[in-house]
């Protein structure tokens, strides 16, 4: 069969088994955007993802045999429920690989939807660390891999979604934008729109920290990167699949690479207006929208939202990169004068009314006329920092802006 085909025979076996999602009308970003701005809810899912798809429609076409032998993954945490799930409606037993840097609330999940069906081993630091152990135990053990994106039942799986989009309007859909992680989703949905819907844009979402799909579609070939900015977990893979890639290849009309501070203040947007909880890479298809303003405007788009899977723990760090992201945050290493009425002097003449210090780290050094201090701030506006840089050099306050040197901040700060 095609994958067309075989997105059709998917969409078969989830009687019972996959929420068919509904696809809402966003007032807010229409009215941001003036567009007719739609939200694919794969939030909503029953795992609070769309991994269910590929992981049930794969694991629910292996043989008896293949069953008894049991399973192994390897995920960032979405496709570990949906495989976790599947494993507990199926009564397969499986070992599920996960990076130590998983958030415990997708750990509880998987533990949660295997209902005993399931091993969890958390090893490395990515994806990748997870994807490299399961390979060994599953050769090891002569299990049945479950890949979570590089496998034609898998990407069937996901191109569901696109089947239930075109269900539910009837109006031309005029752009669609998809989050690329390991790019199942993207694979499933773009073939399935290339094949009813020829004339929608169809628009793939990386982390700009994550580029891989991108980077191989510009180098021609399936690239791995060497490292990559884990934050958007769910979407933060060195290497896309080689099926994935030849169909996005062929099939993307762009792909849009978003910053991972744009994404954490997208995050903060959805839960303040839209009363939406979603993770990181749930957040992508939404935050990729201000990059395309001018072509959607008076458009029909639809943005997947593909996962709910956040941790609370998460949130001071989302705030803090959308923060850094908008220019409200910054951070000095300050050579400040060890003398009385040094910070007054500091807070009186060269912070405003509305700045706010969020951090201060200093040790006091003896025989010494200054001594380094890290002095975080906090802003109402962002075109504040220009005077605020001014007084300082004007005062005396030698300085070095950490923001802009990324290797510093990152030891300082963290």
């Amino acid at each position: 069969m095609t994958v067309f085909e075989e997105v059709l025979e998917a969409k078969k076996q989830f009687e019972g088994v996959v929420y068919a999602t509904p696809l809402l009308p966003s007032r807010n970003l229409s009215n941001e955007f003036q567009a007719n701005i739609l939200l694919k809810r794969e939030d909503l899912q029953v795992v609070r993802s769309y991994k269910i798809r590929g992981a049930y429609n794969k694991m629910s076409s292996l043989s008896e045999s293949e069953k008894k032998q049991g399973i192994v993954c390897a995920s960032a945490g979405n496709h570990a429920q949906g495989v976790a799930y599947s494993c507990h409606l199926l009564q397969i037993h499986g070992k599920i690989f996960m990076p130590k840097t998983t958030p415990k609330q997708k750990i509880k999940q998987v533990q949660l939807f295997g209902q005993g069906y399931i091993e969890i081993i958390l090893t490395g630091d990515t994806f990748d660390d997870a994807y490299a152990s399961a390979n060994v135990t599953c050769l090891k053990e002569d299990k049945i891999f479950i890949h979570p994106f590089d496998d034609v039942k898998v990407i069937a799986g996901q191109g569901t979604v696109g089947l239930e989009i075109l269900e539910d309007i009837k109006t031309p859909i005029d752009y669609i934008f998809v989050p690329i992680g390991g790019g199942g989703l993207a694979s499933g949905l773009s073939t399935v729109f290339k094949e009813l819907s020829p004339n929608t844009k169809i628009i793939g979402v990386e982390p700009e920290g994550a580029p891989s799909m991108k980077t191989s579609i510009e180098r021609g070939e399936n690239t791995r990167l060497e490292s990559i900015d884990k934050f958007v977990d769910g979407a933060a893979v060195k290497q896309v699949g080689n099926h994935n890639f030849k169909i996005c290849q062929k099939n993307l009309d762009d792909i849009i690479l978003v910053p991972e501070g744009k994404v954490c203040s997208t995050i903060l947007q959805l839960y303040n207006e839209e009363a939406m909880v979603v993770e990181p890479a749930g957040a992508l298809t939404i935050a990729a929208l201000d990059f395309y303003q001018d072509k959607i405007k008076d458009k029909n788009v639809v943005c997947i939202v593909s996962g709910s899977n956040n941790d609370i723990e998460r949130t001071a760090e989302i705030k803090e990169r959308s923060l850094l992201y908008e220019g409200l945050k910054h951070y000095f290493l300050i050579q400040f004068p060890q003398r009385p009425g040094a910070l007054k002097e500091f807070v009186n003449d060269i912070l405003g009314d509305d700045d706010d210090i969020t951090y201060f780290q200093f040790k006091q050094k003896n025989n010494r006329e200054s001594g380094p201090v890290i002095v975080g701030l906090e802003l109402k506006n962002k075109t504040d920092i220009l005077p605020i840089q001014q007084k300082m050099t004007a005062k005396g306050f030698e300085f070095h802006y950490l923001n802009e040197k990324e290797d510093l901040f990152a030891q300082l700060i963290g």
